[in-house]
This record gives C-alpha cells, structure tokens and sequence, in this order.
C-alpha cells in the first residue's frame, strides 16, 4: 500500500526553515540579505519562540557567520548558515577553508545575480563563482526538492566530512508558494541522527588537533587530491541516502543525481539547473520528440551517470543562468567534457540573466534552434 503523503501550503523558505529546524542543528548563523532573508528570519523567529533549541547568532556580516559556522562545525557541532549573491561572494575566504578543513557545515543559497549593476533577481552567478571551492552542490527545480536535498546535504555532510550548499532560485522558488511535505521530526531521525565525532575531527582540549595548518608543497598537494576523491565518492553516496529517504517518505524513487523526463530515445535533449526545469517540463509536455534532463547534483558532476543517460541523443540544448566570460556556460563546458568522445550536436543557451524572464517561447525557440545543425555554439535567448 503506498504511502499517503501529507504536504501543505508552503513559501519555499518557510518549507527550508521549518526542515532545517526538524534537523536539529546546534549553532545557526547568518548575515540576512535578499532573497535568502525569510529563512533565517523564520529561524530566528522558531528560535525566539521557544520552538528550538539551537544557538542563533545574527552575525555582523556573511564573512562573520560563515566564520562562526566554521568554528562551531570544528567543535563538534551542527552548523548551518544561508546566502545570496554578495553575501556569498564575502563568505567566499571562508568557503574555501571550510572545505580545506573537511567541516561538515550545510549552507543554503538563495540564488541571485552578483553586482555591478546592482539586482536583486536570480541567476546562477554566485554560485558559479564558487562552484570549485569542495562543497557538494544541489539544485533544487521545486520547493519539494530543497526540502529533500537538505535532509541529504547534513547525512553526505558528515559521513564524508565535506560540506554542502543547497542551492534554490531566489524569489522564483524562496518566495512562492507551493503544496510541501515536510518531514516529521520522527521521519528526521529515522533518516539522520546526531554528529557521530571520531578524534582529530573536531577540537578537543583534552585530544588536542590542529585545523588549517601551513601545508608546505610537501604536503598540501595530498590534501586536494584527497578532496577531489573524497568528492567524487559522494555521488554513490547520495544515490544510497537519497532512496532511503524516499522509501521513508514515501516518495517515488530517482537517483538523487538527476531527473530524465521524457522518452529514453529521444534525439533532441534539454538539459538545466533549478526552477527553469519546471518552464521546460510545461513546455514539452505534449512534445514527445523532446526530452529533459533536470540536474539536482552539480558537484560532485555525475559524469558517468550523464553518458548513460544521453546515449541516444543527438541534439543536446544545454540552457543556464550563467555565463563564464570570455568563454562559455559552466554547465556547457561541463556537458561538453562529458561527451568529449562522442558525436553529438551541443549549444549553450544563455537565459535568465539578471532575472529576466524565461517563458514557454523561449524555450520552444531554442528547441527549434538546436535542431538546427548550422547554428552558433552559444546563444543569449531573452
């Protein structure tokens, strides 16, 4: 008999807050700035009202409360900040320490286009800026999958000693409201339990260790390839953790990595990152001659699982929010690695960014674009 599940009306960032509150973290910090505000308001109001009982600190900047997450991940405990845009830019020294010191911290970012000019509205572009500093990296396309990716991000998080940053299109997804289950605090500890601490992984006056040494070239090069293959084990990871989730919550089964939507023979392939997913799967749904690969883990990138789930494909459209100047889109050059050994026609479109809409005859005109063998590899559509 399949599960009934219970889902209610929810703004995507009240749906984050109230899983991270099931979760239990011991130290939350953060810097509130636009779209990522309504989660750590929401926190710092659960905490307030006596619902909690984590340690909340409003830090003075997003470079102080990822230094305060750091410390407190060090300790020993469970820490989770959240960001946007420049504030993640701030965090960005950090970012790379708390990585380099294998600190188990989750964040989330609401994704928003970086400055000058100044916008509030989202794209990919902070993300990308950091997208190589070893954090493991979720999209989520809906307010459902954020709520998922976070339960996963803690459990991968410290069983690997790596962090992970979930990232949800800011105002697209923080800000709308959508039919969310939220899993119960019996359903988190069936999935998640306490920080399980191992000696030399976390500060203890009585064993003492030492965090963010100076490495000389003797040493340090072991270091990142040891992050880079630790990184890489995460993905067997997440396809282990992210079914037992699903068979707690009921949910149908995927493989946590990515969503293929469409026929498996399809010639003509769109491929995506966060809420954009949701405009395309509108757009093909009467469209049989059209298929959607809908990306959830961005780092550590399922390279193989990609190949094998773009083997009949010709005509690969791969359509992002950013753009690496001078060069192409980050997930292009990605796609285009994967596939480096086959035959295959790949175009990068450029959509959404500053937050510029991106509607159904966008899409449909780039999928009659990518039909076209003669056109140019990269394509601003807006």
């Amino acid at each position: 008999m399949t599960k009934k599940i219970k889902r209610e009306l929810l703004e995507g960032s009240r749906a984050i807050a109230l899983t991270v509150k099931n979760i239990k973290p011991d130290v939350i910090s953060a810097y509130p700035i636009t779209p990522q505000t309504h989660i750590v308001e929401d926190l710092a109001k659960i905490k307030a009202d006596g619902k909690a009982n984590y340690e909340y600190l409003r830090a003075e900047s997003e470079f102080a409360a990822a230094s305060i997450v750091l410390g407190a991940s060090a300790t020993g405990a469970r820490a989770y900040s959240a960001t946007s845009s420049q504030g993640l830019l701030l965090m960005s020294e950090v970012i790379h320490n708390i990585s380099g010191m294998r600190l188990p911290v989750v964040i989330t970012c609401a994704n928003r286009a970086i400055s000058a000019p100044i916008s509030i509205w989202c794209d990919h572009s902070d993300v990308m800026n950091i997208r190589d500093a070893g954090f493991i990296q979720f999209f989520a396309s809906n307010a459902q999958e954020a709520v998922n990716q976070h339960l996963i991000a803690f459990k991968i998080a410290e069983k690997m000693n790596i962090p992970a940053m979930i990232n949800i299109d800011g105002f697209i997804l923080t800000h709308s409201y959508e039919p969310v289950h939220i899993p119960t605090t019996s359903e988190v500890n069936k999935f998640i339990s306490k920080r399980k601490l191992v000696d030399g992984d976390y500060l203890d006056p009585k064993k003492p260790a030492t965090f963010g040494a100076l490495f000389p070239p003797e040493y340090y090069f072991e270091t990142r390839e040891k992050l880079h293959n630790d990184l890489n084990k995460c993905l067997n990871e997440i396809v282990l953790e992210n079914n037992k989730l699903n068979k707690i919550l009921g949910f149908k089964n995927n493989n946590g990595l990515f969503e293929y939507i469409g026929k498996k023979n399809s010639k003509t392939v769109l491929i995506a990152l966060g809420s954009v997913n949701g405009t395309i799967e509108d757009t093909i749904l009467k469209d049989s001659s059209v298929s959607l690969l809908k990306i959830k883990v961005y780092r550590p990138f399922p390279k193989k699982e990609i190949q094998k789930a773009l083997k009949n494909a010709k005509n690969i459209a791969v359509i992002e929010k950013s753009i690496s100047f001078g060069q192409s889109g980050p997930l292009y050059l990605d796609i285009v690695e994967t596939l480096k050994n086959e035959k295959k026609n790949i175009k990068n479109y450029i959509v959404g960014l500053g937050g510029r809409d991106v509607n159904k005859n966008i899409i449909k005109n780039i999928i009659k674009d990518i039909k076209n063998k003669n056109t140019k590899d990269l394509s601003f559509f807006g």
